[in-house]
């Protein structure tokens, strides 16, 4: 797919997504949700990217919906779906780790299309982010009623959904929505920073399970259940080629040079979400 509202990057192992139409605050259209899920797919399906980073052009990350562009466009209403609930469900079974790096002000779909990433870093220019839809005259979208309130629990959740109050990058980081708020000249190398960290040191299908056990058990309510998918995967790492190379690198003192492919290499039982109830 030629991308028309978004530029796709890679480089040393990440995949750089930047929402790209500046000139409009990089407001939401059905067409950058299209090339979003295509990214996704594409990163996805790729061995040699291990974290996706995504940011956005010019002084803002995203500023809502554009409404003149048919951000809320109904077609039809008995199968109506929302376009950022379709990228957030994609981002819910990624293979691959994501960064949200916000460069600037986050409203409406802004920030929910964020909140199914694994990290979200934000600019201290950042000064206008917010559920704004009650103030709208519509309701949350992008799943946000299902993560926001496991991200900064059901009291701030309300607060800031019943309200719809805008509020900045460092109250954020306070209620636990953002890992670090940098400068804006820092946010960047931040993020990339992270996505080394997990590049360089990470076996890629150990980060696949793991990512996958950290959303997929917000879920549960037996611990029973985690630990048995704990114990699965575990099992199954412990006779990988990866954990062999992840000890003798160790014990060498030299970094791991792990060869296995989420493509190619991930157990039997994966993705086990599929195939409910648990069994030992």
């Amino acid at each position: 797919m030629d991308y028309e509202q978004i530029t796709y990057k890679q480089e040393d192992g990440i995949a750089l997504v930047t929402l790209n139409r500046p000139e409009a605050l990089n407001a939401w259209t059905p067409v950058m949700m299209e090339e979003i899920l295509d990214a996704l797919d594409r990163a996805d399906e790729d061995d040699t990217i291990r974290v996706i980073i995504f940011t956005g052009a010019g002084r803002a990350y995203c500023a809502g919906a554009d409404l003149s562009a048919g951000g809320f466009r109904k077609s039809d209403e008995h199968s109506f779906r929302d376009t950022a609930g379709q990228v957030t469900l994609r981002l819910f079974n990624m293979k691959k780790p994501v960064i949200a790096a916000l460069n600037g002000n986050a409203v409406g779909v802004g920030i929910t299309m964020t909140l199914a990433m694994d990290i979200r870093i934000a600019s201290e220019t950042a000064q206008k982010i917010g559920f704004v839809f009650n103030r709208r005259g519509v309701v949350p979208e992008g799943c946000s009623t299902f993560f926001l309130p496991r991200i900064v629990g059901i009291s701030r959740a309300a607060e800031l959904i019943l309200t719809g109050r805008l509020f900045n990058a460092r109250e954020g980081l306070e209620m636990g929505l953002f890992s670090r708020v940098v400068p804006a000249e820092e946010l960047l190398t931040t993020a990339r920073q992270i996505a080394r960290e997990i590049a360089d040191n990470t076996s890629a299908v150990s980060t696949a399970l793991a990512r996958q056990l950290l959303w997929k058990m917000l879920g549960e309510t037996d611990p029973m259940n985690t630990h048995i998918l704990e114990s699965k995967g575990f099992g199954y790492m412990l006779d990988s080629e990866d954990s062999k190379e992840g000890v003798l690198s160790f014990k060498e003192k030299r970094p791991s040079r792990f060869t296995m492919k989420p493509s190619s290499d991930m157990p039997d039982f994966y993705p086990w979400w599929k195939d409910k109830p648990f069994s030992d």
